[in-house]
């Protein structure tokens, strides 16, 4: 009989990089929950990893820090309200520039829209309202790769180069009003102006109306 003994499987690396993986997205998830609530500064790690059921040493091992923590908790948070891998297929596919701007418009106005029931949304305003040294993070990770996709987008609709100081400000224009809907109290739509309160679809309509009247014009005046 041959003395040779079989190799162990990679059965067991698997199990403990599936458990990892699970660690770390029960931690995301509940530092979300907890920083929505209490914002950065007040918000601890005990209290995070009690919550999650883990041990203190698991935010260090997976993120590094609270800092990092926070970081990847904006980062996911800034997801929920739209993926990158979302923007980047709808980018390469076929289709008119001024579908696909209104297909990531309409995704937009929907989750700002919404009941906000999801901590991604409360975390995103927390850091707009106040923020932390970890917003370069936000905007580096999250907002500055999904911007350069919309850029993309809006320089063929107006038809100026993306480095064109108009073409950006009329890419601005048009997020500037989802960042306000996001930052405004449900009181505004329902008793100020309940016009906002409608159905997300038909204000993503008026909105892109509004907004592409306001490129054609730019890219009019510009391209002149």
């Amino acid at each position: 009989m041959s003395s040779v003994k079989p190799k162990p499987t990679a059965a067991p690396l698997r199990a403990a990089r599936s458990d990892g993986d699970a660690t770390r997205s029960a931690i995301l998830d509940v530092a979300g929950q907890v920083f929505a609530q209490r914002g950065y500064a007040d918000a601890t790690s005990k209290e995070i990893c009690a919550r999650a059921g883990v041990n203190i040493a698991s935010v260090n091992y997976h993120f590094g820090s609270r800092g990092g923590l926070y970081e990847a908790v904006l980062v996911e948070a800034h997801n929920h309200l739209l993926r990158l891998e979302e923007m980047q297929a709808l980018a390469a596919g076929p289709g008119d520039p001024r579908q696909k701007l209104r297909a990531i418009v309409s995704r937009i106005v929907e989750h700002v829209t919404g009941p906000r029931a999801h901590w991604g949304s409360r975390v995103v305003v927390r850091e707009l309202l106040a923020p932390s040294e970890h917003a370069a993070a936000l905007v580096q990770q999250a907002i500055a790769p999904k911007a350069g996709i919309l850029i993309g987008i809006v320089s063929q609709i107006v038809g100026l180069p993306p480095t064109h100081p108009a073409m950006q400000r009329s890419l601005f224009f048009t997020v500037a009003p989802c960042l306000a809907m996001l930052l405004a109290p449900a009181e505004l739509r329902t008793q100020v102006l309940p016009g906002l309160g409608g159905e997300p679809a038909q204000l993503a309509d008026d909105l892109l109306r509004y907004a592409l009247a306001g490129m054609d014009a730019l890219g009019a005046q510009y391209r002149a």
